[in-house]
């Protein structure tokens, strides 16, 4: 299983991965610089709400605790649309792109 397929989730005919995995997958250690990417790419979709589904996840702390944090529900064309969007020296990046194209 490559490492898109273990990341996918399917719920109600809709498939989706998150945006803080994609962000790991694709190698940016920080979520304020891939949000940016986010940003961007939702700027060039015409259907935003369709592919980029705001969520908020549980980030647990090491005192036992947790907050929410912002995250997105991404299609596969949003994953698409910010891989294109992303710094292409990263290898990631490209493989990234070919899977989702």
């Amino acid at each position: 299983m490559n490492i898109y397929e273990k990341y996918k989730h399917i719920e109600s005919n809709f498939t989706y991965w998150y945006a803080r995995d994609l962000m790991v997958i694709c190698n940016y250690s920080e979520w304020r610089n891939f949000h940016k990417i986010i940003l961007k790419a939702q700027s060039k979709c015409p259907d935003t709400e369709k592919h980029f589904i705001p969520y908020h996840r549980k980030a647990y702390t090491n005192n036992n605790g947790y907050r929410l944090i912002i995250d997105y529900k991404l299609s596969k064309y949003a994953c698409y649309l910010i891989t294109l969007n992303g710094d292409i020296r990263k290898e990631n990046i490209i493989k990234a792109q070919e899977y989702f194209k």
